[in-house]
């Protein structure tokens, strides 16, 4: 048990002191919890989940009080994301579990491991519109992994068993657990100790289809590994390093891959997609092996699917059968654990050294520069200074946006799950709650968010989790005073026709920190950069870093919708997308 854990003894109990047996359902939840290796949750309480808060008094739990269920989800997903244990979140009955939501669709569309608990109304009551009742079950089928409504006491062992087991195994998600209040109340002194069910590990990949994979790496002449999310979550990454270094291949990541090779790595060549980097998307497009490793085809990362690596034949693998084939069909399929897998694929060599040396040269003459004109703060050389300034095993979270697309181009990551992102819904409001719940998981490391205005004003409120619980997070807010990737689409596909991006009335947001007794300041000059990012590294707990950047500036380079990943839009010439010398101003249309 953490230090964390510890602190939510009853004041003078020992952790290894000797408890009454559970009474009711929701003293026993509490012990199920307890079993599973739960340490952390995040919560609010409300009238249905009463019993279960009244249960937490005694518990060896650290429940974290949100300010917003929608935070509860988000902080119990990105506890996940950053540790690769079980995220759980608790919340009342009707706006309570509806407020959920959002969270737990991020978490299923990212292969998250979560469980949810929900109060509900007693079962006699339940279909009678009592208050706050709300089909909790039916409203999040399409969004989790599997639910659970328990009707009676005794279900509990099967069903907690299974919702932890269902989220751990195979392709990890959420499993919601919906609990009448009556259930919670029931007689449950009858019950046995939880035990927690095995997890079945993945099968293992057919060897045959390995020595085919194998043969086809061997004779390919421009042979491309593609990497996603996958290999983190079948705990694959040092084995997808050892893969691509004895194959020497260049490699391409996805949002959700950064961090599979570390900075710098000879094979890398960066993410690919439409904010992806030329050498990548130019790589992929060029090949004529595709490698593809616990990636899924996604329409970021691929642009228009039927232009997407025309002349490639496609080596994929992947934990969830399911993915194989989907949107592009494999020539050889290797499903199962990617692990084992890999280290037979280490045996494959290729004779393409010309064209290693051709994605190197590319990647070299591509890379990014940051050497933009003016005296604005240009966001991608912040950040490149505050990925440089931060530990190693620093995990950055971030909102969705173009701070989002800038940290994936601009930072370095040495691990998949120090880069917490949300990939695939694209949750605005995600990177505060999500750099709460990875600092309480990782409470020895440093936490980062990046966020952008519109985002941080989502769950702004969770500044006041933040502060209760003195969490060290350093706070960088990227503030151009609009929804700036909605403005450069408005900007670049619908004629500068912009609507409803204007947020130049934003608050001070150092003083709104400040209210909150969290230590911020503003920067607005380049100048100020190095020593703003020194101090806030510098500050023991919690301190934001309020920066503003020009409303103007766009991510690149960029491929427009509806097109294959060789269509890339640079900034132009003049130096669009850099900072300008002209104040910042509000945009109308």
């Amino acid at each position: 048990m953490n230090a964390l854990a510890a602190e939510a003894l009853p004041a003078g109990e020992p952790a290894d002191a000797p408890r009454p047996q559970p009474a009711n359902g929701a003293q026993w939840l509490v012990r199920a919890l307890e079993a599973e290796g739960v340490d952390v949750l995040f919560g609010y309480p409300g009238g249905t989940i009463m019993p279960f808060y009244d249960a937490l008094v005694d518990a060896r739990l650290h429940h974290v009080l949100v300010r917003h269920e929608q935070g509860a989800a988000l902080a119990a997903n990105g506890y996940a994301r950053a540790s690769g244990r079980v995220g759980v979140c608790v919340a009342t009955s009707g706006p309570g579990a509806s407020n959920l939501v959002t969270g737990i669709a991020d978490a299923l569309l990212d292969s998250v491991p979560m469980v949810i608990l929900t109060g509900q109304v007693a079962t006699p009551l339940m279909g009678t519109d009592a208050f706050q009742e709300l089909d909790v079950f039916g409203m999040t089928l399409p969004i989790v992994k599997h639910s659970f409504l328990a009707r009676a006491v005794d279900e509990l062992p099967r069903i907690v068993a299974e919702a932890f087991r269902l989220a751990r195994e195979g392709r990890p998600g959420p499993v919601l657990i919906d609990l009448p209040k009556d259930v919670q109340l029931a007689d449950a002194r009858h019950l046995p100790a939880h035990c927690p069910a095995t997890v079945a590990p993945p099968p293992m990949p057919e060897e045959a289809a390995l020595v085919e994979a194998i043969a086809a790496i061997a004779t390919a002449e421009r042979p491309v590994v593609y990497g996603g999310g996958g290999i983190a979550l079948g705990d694959a990454v040092e084995a997808f390093r050892t893969f691509v270094e004895a194959a020497a291949l260049p490699t391409v990541l996805t949002l959700r891959g950064l961090g599979a090779l570390p900075p710098g790595h000879p094979q890398a060549l960066g993410m690919l997609g439409m904010h992806g980097s030329r050498a990548a998307n130019m790589a992929v497009q060029e090949a004529d092996l595709l490698v593809v490793v616990g990636a899924r085809f996604d329409d970021r990362a691929t642009g228009r699917l039927d232009g997407f690596a025309p002349e490639a034949r496609v080596v994929h693998l992947d934990a969830d059968p399911c993915e194989i084939g989907k949107l592009r069909a494999a020539d050889i399929a290797i499903p199962g654990a990617l692990a084992p897998a890999l280290r037979m694929l280490a045996a494959a060599r290729s004779p393409c050294e010309a064209w290693r040396e051709h994605c190197r040269e590319r990647a070299e003459r591509h890379a990014p520069r940051y050497d933009a004109p003016g005296n604005d703060i240009y966001a991608p050389a912040l950040l490149r200074m505050l990925s440089e300034r931060a530990p190693d095993d620093a995990v950055i979270a971030c909102d969705v946006g173009q701070h989002q697309m800038w940290v994936a181009q601009h930072c370095g990551f040495h691990h998949p799950r120090n880069h917490l992102t949300s990939g695939a819904l694209g949750t605005m409001g995600f990177g505060l709650p999500a750099a709460m719940g990875a600092q309480l998981a990782c409470p020895g490391r440093s936490v980062v968010l990046v966020s952008g205005d519109g985002s941080f004003m989502m769950n702004v409120q969770e500044l006041a989790t933040v502060a209760r619980c003195r969490l060290p997070i350093r706070m960088v807010l990227l503030d151009n005073a609009a929804l700036g990737m909605v403005r450069q689409w408005q900007e670049l596909f619908f004629a500068e026709r912009y609507s409803e991006i204007d947020l130049s009335d934003n608050p001070d947001f150092a003083a709104l920190a400040r209210v909150f007794g969290i230590p911020a300041w503003r920067i607005e000059r380049r100048d100020e950069v190095g020593p703003a990012l020194d101090a806030l590294f510098a500050v023991p707990g919690p301190a934001l870093l309020h920066v503003a950047i020009d409303a103007r500036a766009n991510v690149w380079p960029l491929v427009p919708p509806n097109h294959a990943n060789h269509s890339m839009l640079d900034a132009p010439p003049a130096g669009a997308g850099a900072p300008s010398r002209e104040p910042r101003r509000a945009l109308s249309a």
